[in-house]
């Protein structure tokens, strides 16, 4: 009699709230369940965790693998957190503390990577050789799958891709501070509060990108005019991207992504900074939206115990 396969648990921890997913090793979500993120205290959180993994367990008892999705990166140096803008988690040995918490090994790794995971595995991206994929909500953070694999790095920043400046950069593009200390970050353009404040800086209207996203949509000149520039600065950014990696797809997700106009407007302005006669890397939107990051944390666990679809 063979042992049953054990169930995959994925995590995602965002700022705003924590998912729990449970899929079968065929993909099938078995349940999912969210909470509100304690987003300022650390031991709040890991508290959090260990409750929706308990009560998963409780409702669905068995063997399990288990992924995490957290907005930074564990260190290689020292297996601490780093680069988190949920900021109370750097410099915990936050893997360590689950692992103790739980009685459970779990890996860990940057939510895009987790998003990326998942749309290269069963997602808008499944069956490409190399996906590039980009989440643009509060944050804006990259990951990079070649063949199924998950690429991570010697530093773990593969597809930090939010924290480089805009390429081609013109005199609209204002330079504003970012949490990770530099100036001018893709994240400061292109996130949600990005566009809010760079939207704010060119018409003094201070408002939600949702409220823009609205307003856009209605037609509003105002909102025409800061969505022309945004798709322009989006282009500029992931022409840099297939310049320097070409991908074989590029997936977008992330609440800014549900800007349809987007998946217009981006590729034909790319071609202007794309270094090739014709650009043909198909811009996808997220097939599994807002879920799709912690069902690739799911797949990161599972991959991680059977030996595929781990860090490289």
């Amino acid at each position: 009699m063979t042992a049953a396969t054990p169930l995959q648990f994925g995590i995602d921890l965002g700022g705003t709230k924590t998912e729990i997913i449970v899929m079968s090793a065929s993909g099938d979500t078995l349940l999912r369940q969210r909470n509100a993120t304690p987003a300022h205290h650390y031991d709040a959180i890991v508290a959090n965790i260990v409750s929706l993994v308990q009560q998963a367990q409780q409702q669905l008892p068995g063997d399990y693998t288990l992924g995490l999705g957290i907005p930074g990166a564990i260190s290689p140096t020292t297996g601490l957190v780093k680069n988190a803008n949920t900021t109370c988690l750097i410099g915990r040995d936050l893997q360590r503390d689950l692992e103790q918490a739980l009685a459970q090994p779990l890996v860990i790794a940057n939510d895009a990577d987790c998003f990326a995971l998942s749309e290269a595995t069963d997602g808008a991206a499944a069956g490409k050789a190399s996906v590039f994929a980009v989440i643009i909500g509060t944050g804006c953070g990259g990951g990079w799958v070649i063949n199924g694999q998950l690429i991570n790095g010697p530093n773990a920043i593969a597809g930090e891709w939010g924290h480089n400046p805009l390429l081609w950069r013109d005199d609209q593009d204002a330079q504003t501070d970012c949490y990770c200390g530099q100036r001018g970050c893709l994240e400061t353009l292109l996130s949600g509060p990005g566009m809010r404040q760079q939207a704010y800086l060119e018409t003094a209207i201070d408002q939600s990108s949702e409220q823009w996203f609205t307003q856009y949509q209605q037609q509003n000149p105002i909102a025409q005019q800061v969505f022309q520039r945004y798709h322009r600065r989006l282009a500029k950014a992931l022409a840099g991207i297939i310049n320097i990696l070409d991908p074989h797809a590029i997936v977008l997700g992330g609440g800014v992504s549900n800007l349809d106009s987007i998946y217009q407007q981006v590729p034909q302005l790319w071609q202007e900074f794309v270094f090739s006669d014709s650009v043909s890397t198909p811009l996808l939107k997220a097939k599994h939206g807002d879920s799709s990051g912690v069902r690739g944390a799911a797949w990161l666990g599972a991959g991680a115990a059977h030996g595929y679809n781990t860090l490289s």
